[in-house]
């Protein structure tokens, strides 16, 4: 690691909780966006959306392995 981001680290370890996350959330971000086809704006809006709903508690989560489960049955 270099000197920069061994300072960078050293940085943002010592900002609070709620900062650090924020941090760690924009670059995790940046990694997601390199890694593929821009987003469009209304695709953008939809994940907003749900993200909304998430923080809200007004979203339903399902377990992925049942999610995955249904959906093998239904193509066989």
């Amino acid at each position: 690691m270099s000197i920069t981001a061994e300072k960078i680290v050293t940085d943002a370890m010592g900002l609070p909780p709620v900062l650090r996350a924020f941090v760690a959330e924009k670059l995790i971000e940046s990694l997601d966006e390199s890694a593929g086809l821009p987003l469009s704006a209304k695709w953008k809006e939809e994940i907003r959306r749900r993200c909304a709903e998430l923080d809200s508690s007004a979203g339903h989560l399902r377990d992925a392995d049942a999610v995955f489960k249904n959906a093998y049955a239904l193509l066989t």
